[in-house]
Formats: structure tokens, C-alpha cells, sequence
């Protein structure tokens, strides 16, 4: 029949649809659709302005034209008042249609309607991953430049003006040309650099890496990949990456952006029978080249139901009450996949209700299927392992949490992290850091049972969940853990292990909430680093107690230099065959007003740990630099001895900084002596050895600390220009009558007296010490002895006191012990 005799073929449309009176703009009909959409029975519609959809002043305004401007028609995206007073996004178009004889002739408006509330919420969401890329991007560590097709700059960040030294005010223009030009100016190669860009910018397509060489000696990987807008490129994205001090790293920065676009309504024409008549394009398209060999086929087999009775017994139910049926199917394509569709499936009937044809139409919905799908993985899971991660854990705790209450069992949390990880990443590159978590992950997770949980942090830690676990179950796990983890693992045919520390909390008595309990665990794991490490230990409430301290004592430490609580002494070196001060060690005091005189021994390896040793370091240095000038400038030069870490040792421009003191101050080299543990020495040997040279080249003495005291290869003596040992006092307490501490410190001496290197002996505080140490032709001795150390002002009068004579300063002879 034709579809001008009745209206009702348009309840089979999925759009909402209202006739209108062209010249009274009543509202003459309205399809089953637009009664769901604005939320009314037909019957409060018909005869009503159609201002009533008008729920902008746009469309009031549209309205209000005369019929010849409204006939035009417009199609536009605008809002729908719903009777319950909601406001429903939806697109808008109104066209003039002609009327049939039946209805007067003539012609007529007809509005139609399609919600857009999905579509917008879709979009909402998109743009919300959209901002978090864009983000990412703004703290990539790389440099980032987005160009068009055109070369036209679209965006960069930060890290792209820092890498290639492009001033500010370049930037602020927007000059791309400028910026063009000063890149290629920065570049070692430009002819070179020229053609590259040319060769990229001559295959839209393709992906590149390049190795570029700045003047400034900073080495960059460039790497650049199409950007992509339906399958066509519109732009190029390039990452720099500095590899200066890298032997690998990969140069990649995914931007990932997913594009739902929507596809048209397919609709297919079935006989009363329920065979299929004939398809449109559209639904060809969607069901695939086999599209034809259903017709003349049952309906229902396009969804590989074949005569499925059930499923037809749904339609057929859905046409007698409703006059459609509506619901999400899953159709079979060619290539063996299904995508979901929404179809709306309607009964055509003639005037005595026969059922005469029936038009399905259907929407696609795999790509809102996808989305949702996307948007769950990018919430619950990490994106690098896999894993669940602190959302997912969060829910299951909460979950395990609410049955704890009811039958009285708790649960365990394990904090777990990598030793020392670090060393990987900075050694192999953070690609294949990444693939050793994504190994790491695999193999905890053969260590947990499928009740528990693992979960990425993020970096190298892990949380587990263990379900219904006690202490007993929790160091169960934890020793399988480390058992099981410090196997092998192989990778690019390289066997390596991993050492991991493990910190536990258990529910209810460590926490009630997951924040608590992970907390606890991982205070727990960092008292398990701080006693060695590779090992697991359980959450006790004093270790929030000493967290804290150490917390409070390290912001106290950083903010005494500012507040003139730091300090700088100076103990004495004094030469046994003369008795003559011939030296001074620098120590630094700390007094607090809350901890009071804080010890060394105390607030130094604190400072070690934070890496703020590198600021103190510096500071003392500048004070014993200064001070030792002005002991030369007033006629009594000394040499100053400074105590350097293995931190501040490394800093790329320590020497730089040293010679720049010395120049400042006008101090010789000769009388600055470094104090350097045999640790310095040992790791990095071969850059270790060459910045020792270079120092000895300049005139500066250097000494081992705490000579004797912990791994000692003797090689380095040889080796390296070292013309000071100092026994550590824990050798010199013990002297004369302990037999071990005497062979020590004398062996120490012949050591000294064999290489021809001076030998100092720390801590002596008595006089049958010091008789000692000048027995067995020790050259210096520094401690109590002599004096403590002192401030500068009592250091600078002690200097200016008459110095006595060699034999006066020579202590009597030990008697025999015979």
C-alpha cells in the first residue's frame, strides 16, 4: 500500500516525526516515536500549537516567520521541552511535504526529531579522555610538536622549547616559520636535517626515526608518525627525546583517539509471511556481501535465529500490543564476527488489521559497544600489565570489607616493591623496564590464588588483596613471593633477577578502609629497605610514630640552613713527630631548637637518603674554602680537609664548581683536601679514576676515609694519586691493648710507609694513644686529644697561639710491657 494513504508507517520509524498544519501550525499527527520523545500520548499532541515544541527562543523565533520562510525548512541541532519538564538534545529538521487527497490536500510541515542524548554523552566522554591525553602530552617527558599537512604548527609542549632552547617571546608569536628556522639552526647537520623533513613531509604515510645532533652537544631522537583523521592523513606528530646519556631508549608518545562516526539506518521489507522482500543500502552494507542471499529468506535468520520460534513469538507479541517490536540483537557477518544492532521491527496492516508487510530498521551500535567497552578497561585496569588497577581494587575491597562485618574474617594487603628498579630503567631503557613489569606481573600473579588480587599501582609497585587471609596465610605468600621471584628471568636472551620488599597490613586491626591498610603496608615495606631490603615484614603502630619523626626531622634539616642553625667546625690535625697543627677537618653541627645538637650520625645518612647531602656538601665546602683563606691571608696556611659523598662526588659539575671556589677564594689547590670513602672509589671505577686524576692534576689532596672499614681493594692504592689514609677510630679505641686493633692500625701504617702515603689516625684521646701511634711512625692524629671540634673563631685563636717545638710536642716513650 502506499505510505501516503496512512500514517502509521511512520511509527516505524526510529526518528520522531509530527506532522503540522501549514497555516494554523497545529500539530495534525505524531508517530510513536515523537510520543516517547516528548513524553505525551498522541492524544495531548494533536491539535496542539507546535510552539509547544519550541522549547528555545531560536525555534520561537523560527516559527514566528511567514509560512514561505518556515516552508525553506532548517535542520539544526536545538532542545525539546519533555512534558515532564526535562530538556532532551535532539536534531532538528522541518520540511514542506504534500498532503494526500484524504487529508485535504495541499502540503503540510513535517518535524522530525532525533535524540542526541547518547550521542552527547558519548562525545562528553570522548572529550573527557580527549583532555586527559591532552594532559599527558603537556607532562610527556618528550618533546612534542603536532603539525598539519600544511606545516602549519598546531600544538607542542614545554619539554619541546627546553630541548631545542627556543626563546619565550618565538613562542608567544606563533612565527612557525621563526621557529621552523631556529630549529634548524640548533641542528649540527642542517643540510642533512633539510632533507629529511623534505623526504617526511613527501610521504604523509610513513613513520620515521631520526638521530639529530644539536650544537650544543645534546643528542635527540626524532620520531615522527601520521596523524590520522578517518583514515586519511591531516598531520604529523614529532617527538624528541634526549638520548645524550641513554644507550637505548625507544622514541614513541601514542596519541590514541577514537572516533565513533554514526552509521545510516539500515531497513529491510519483509512480506507477511516474515520473508525478507528487499534490503536498502544501507542494511546491505551492514549485513555484508551475503546480503542477497537472504532474500526471500525468514526475517529472523538474519540474526542466525533461522525459524527460531521463540524469538518470533517476541516480535509477533510486540506488534499486537505495541505495533513493534524493539530490542538489541547481535548480527553474524561474513567474516564470523557479530556486530550489536538495535532494531525496531514494524507491522504494516490494512484498514481490516491484517498484517500485510513489516519494515525492520536497524542501527548499529558496535562502535557505542566499543566505547563503553574502551571506557571500562581505561577505569578498571592498567593499561601497561593489564592488572586491576586501584579503582577495581577499591570495589573488591569494599565488597570484602562489607562481608568482613557480617562473618567476623578479615583479609591481608601486601604493599610489594622492586628493588632497586631503578638501575634497570636507567641502564636498559624504560621499554624494557616496561616489559620486565609486564614479566614481574605474570609471575605474581602463579604465586596468588583466583580469589585474590593483583593490582598496579603504578611504576614498580604492586598491591595484593588476599581473600580471607591472616598473618599465617600473608607470610605464607610473602615467602613464595620472594622465593619465586628471585629465579631467573630471561628477556632478549638476557638472564637477570629481582629482588623485591614486601610490607604487610591486616583487617581490621592495621586499617577499616583500603586507604589505611595500603598506608600501613607500605610503611611496613619501607622498614623492610631500610633493614636491608628482599625481604617482608608486618605493619607495627610504632612505625607511623618513627615515619613521622624522620618526616619531621628531615624538614627541620631542610630548613636550617635558611635559619643560620647550620654550622661549620674544625678539628685539628696535628703532626706526631712535631706536635704542630698541620691540618683541620671540616664537620658540620646542626643545633635545633626542637631536637636540640642533632648528631651526624643522625641527620647525615637522612640527608644521604632525600639526596639533599648534595646541598649541605656544597655549603660546607664554600665554608671551609673561605675559612682556609682566610687562615693563608693572616699568615697561618693550613691545609682544610672536607668530607665529600658518594652523591656529590657524581654531580657532573663538582670539579667545575671546586676550581670555581678556589678561584673565588684565592686559595691554592694545595692546601684543599678531599675526603673520599673507598665506596666512591669502587663503583663507576674507571669515571671514578678520572675524576680523581683531574682533581690530583689541579693540586688538591685527596684522602680515604674510614680506611680499612668496609670493602677494600688495595688495587685502587696503586692506581689512583691518593696521598692520605686515615685509620678509622674505631681501630685507634682499642689501642695498645687490644691485639687485633694493633695489627690493623700497624698494617694500615706499612701500607702508608710502603705506597708513601700519609697516614692519619682519627679519634685519639688519650696520651698512651697517641705514644702508640708514634711508635709504630704514624704521621698525623687527629680527636680529642688535641681538641674537639671548634667553631671558626676558636679554631682561627688557636691558630694564632705559639706553636711548641718538635721536642716539646714528642711524648715520652712507652715503658716496656716486659
Amino acid at each position: 500500500m502506499s505510505l501516503r494513504q496512512s500514517p502509521a508507517w511512520l511509527d516505524g520509524l526510529l526518528e520522531a516525526v509530527w506532522l503540522v498544519d501549514e497555516t494554523s501550525l497545529l500539530i495534525l499527527h505524531a508517530n510513536q516515536a515523537a510520543q516517547r520523545l516528548a513524553g505525551m500520548p498522541l492524544a495531548d499532541m494533536v491539535g496542539q500549537s507546535v510552539l509547544r515544541l519550541a522549547a528555545t527562543p531560536q525555534d520561537q523565533a523560527f516559527w514566528g516567520e511567514p509560512a514561505d520562510v518556515v516552508a525553506q525548512g532548517i535542520h539544526s541541532h536545538t532542545s525539546l521541552l519533555r512534558a515532564s519538564g526535562a530538556l532532551v538534545p535532539v536534531e532538528r529538521r522541518v520540511t514542506r511535504v504534500p498532503r494526500s487527497a484524504e487529508e485535504g490536500g495541499e502540503t503540510q510541515f513535517m518535524v522530525t526529531m532525533l535524540d542526541r542524548s547518547a550521542q552527547d554523552a558519548t562525545e562528553r566522554e570522548l572529550e573527557t579522555l580527549l583532555s586527559e591525553l591532552r594532559a599527558t602530552l603537556d607532562s610527556a617527558a618528550d618533546g612534542m610538536l603536532v603539525c598539519g599537512l600544511d606545516g602549519k604548527v598546531r600544538a607542542f609542549n614545554q619539554r619541546l622549547a627546553q630541548l631545542w632552547s627556543i626563546p619565550r617571546e618565538r613562542l608567544v608569536q606563533r612565527d612557525d616559520a621563526a621557529v621552523y628556522a631556529h630549529m634548524a639552526s640548533q641542528v649540527v647537520d642542517a643540510r642533512m636535517y633539510a632533507d629529511r623533513l623534505a623526504a617526511i613531509a613527501r610521504e604523509p604515510m610513513q613513520e620515521s626515526t631520526d638521530i639529530l645532533e644539536l650544537r650544543g652537544g645534546t643528542v635527540l631522537e626524532m620520531r615522527t608518525v601520521p596523524q590520522f583523521s578517518h583514515g586519511r592523513p591531516v598531520g604529523r606528530v614529532y617527538s624528541y627525546r634526549d638520548i645524550t646519556r641513554q644507550t637505548e631508549i625507544q622514541a614513541s608518545l601514542r596519541l590514541a583517539a577514537r572516533v565513533f562516526e554514526s552509521s545510516l539506518d539500515a531497513i529491510f521489507i519483509a512480506d507477511s509471511q516474515h520473508r525478507i522482500l528487499r534490503m536498502n543500502p544501507g542494511c546491505e552494507r551492514l549485513v555484508g556481501p551475503s546480503a542477497a542471499a537472504f532474500e526471500g529468506c525468514m526475517a529472523a535468520s538474519l540474526f542466525g535465529g533461522g525459524s527460531d520460534a521463540g524469538f518470533m513469538e517476541q516480535v509477533l507479541q510486540g506488534w499486537a500490543t505495541e505495533g513493534f517490536w524493539e530490542g538489541e540483537l547481535w548480527l553474524p557477518r561474513d567474516n564470523g564476527a557479530y556486530c550489536a544492532v538495535q532494531l525496531s521491527w514494524v507491522a504494516l496492516r490494512d484498514d481490516e488489521g491484517r498484517l500485510v508487510q513489516s519494515i525492520g530498521f536497524m542501527r548499529d551500535l558496535t562502535l557505542q559497544h566499543a566505547a563503553q567497552k574502551r571506557i571500562e578497561e581505561l577505569a578498571y585496569s592498567d593499561l601497561l600489565t593489564g592488572l586491576p588497577n586501584r579503582l577495581l581494587l577499591s570495589q573488591r575491597v569494599d565488597t570484602a570489607i562489607q562481608g568482613a562485618r557480617q562473618t567476623d574474617t578479615g583479609f591481608a594487603i601486601l604493599f610489594l616493591d622492586l628493588d632497586r628498579f631503578k638501575i634497570i630503567n636507567d641502564s636498559l631503557g624504560h621499554p624494557f623496564g616496561d616489559r620486565v613489569l609486564q614479566l614481574v606481573a605474570e609471575r605474581l600473579q602463579t604465586c596468588l590464588r583466583q580469589t585474590d588480587m593483583l593490582c598496579r599501582l603504578g611504576g614498580d609497585e604492586f598491591v595484593i588483596y588476599l581473600h580471607g587471609g591472616d598473618a599465617a596465610v600473608a607470610e605464607s605468600v610473602a615467602r613464595r613471593i620472594l622465593d619465586d621471584m628471585l629465579k631467573p628471568f630471561t628477556l632478549d636472551s638476557m638472564g637477570f633477577s629481582i629482588q623485591c620488599s614486601i610490607g604487610m597490613a591486616l583487617y581490621p586491626q592495621d586499617g577499616t578502609t583500603l586507604d589505611d591498610l595500603i598506608k600501613q603496608a607500605d610503611t611496613a615495606m619501607y622498614r623492610v629497605k631500610d633493614r636491608g631490603r628482599g625481604s617482608y615484614g608486618f605493619y607495627q603502630p610504632q612505625m607511623n610514630a618513627n615515619l613521622l619523626s624522620r618526616m619531621q626531622m628531615e624538614h627541620a634539616m631542610r630548613q636550617a640552613l635558611g635559619l643560620q642553625r647550620m654550622a661549620v667546625h674544625y678539628q685539628p690535625q696535628v703532626n706526631l713527630a712535631t706536635g704542630r697543627i698541620t691540618g683541620a677537618e671540616a664537620l658540620i653541627r646542626w643545633t635545633d631548637p626542637e631536637f636540640g645538637a642533632v648528631s651526624p650520625a643522625q641527620f647525615i645518612p637522612l640527608a644521604e637518603e632525600s639526596g639533599y647531602i648534595v646541598t649541605l656538601g656544597a655549603w660546607v665546602m664554600e665554608q671551609a674554602v673561605r675559612e682556609a683563606a682566610v687562615w693563608m691571608h693572616s699568615g697561618t696556611p693550613i691545609m682544610v680537609s672536607v668530607n665529600v659523598s658518594a652523591l656529590e662526588f657524581r654531580q657532573p659539575d663538582f670539579v667545575e664548581r671546586i676550581t670555581r671556589l678556589l678561584a673565588v677564594h684565592q686559595l691554592p689547590p694545595t692546601l684543599l683536601e678531599l675526603e673520599l670513602t673507598e665506596t666512591i672509589l669502587l663503583q663507576d671505577a674507571q669515571e671514578m679514576e678520572q675524576r680523581v686524576r683531574v682533581l690530583a692534576d689541579l693540586g688538591i689532596g685527596l684522602a680515604i676515609d674510614d680506611f680499612g672499614t668496609g670493602y677494600s681493594s688495595l688495587a685502587y692504592l696503586k692506581k689512583l694519586p691518593i696521598h692520605k689514609l686515615k685509620i678509622d677510630q674505631s681501630f685507634v679505641r682499642g689501642l695498645p691493648d687490644d691485639d687485633g686493633d694493633r695489627a690493623i692500625v700497624s698494617a694500615i701504617i706499612s701500607i702508608g710507609r710502603a705506597m708513601h702515603i700519609e697516614v692519619v689516625a682519627e679519634g685519639v684521646e688519650t696520651a698512651t694513644q697517641q705514644a702508640v701511634l708514634q711508635a709504630m711512625d704514624c704521621d698525623h692524629y687527629q680527636g680529642y686529644l688535641c681538641a674537639p671540634g671548634l667553631p671558626a673563631e676558636e679554631f682561627r685563636a688557636m691558630l694564632a697561639k705559639p706553636l711548641p717545638s718538635a721536642a716539646q710536642g714528642k711524648p715520652k716513650p712507652l715503658k716496656s710491657k716486659s
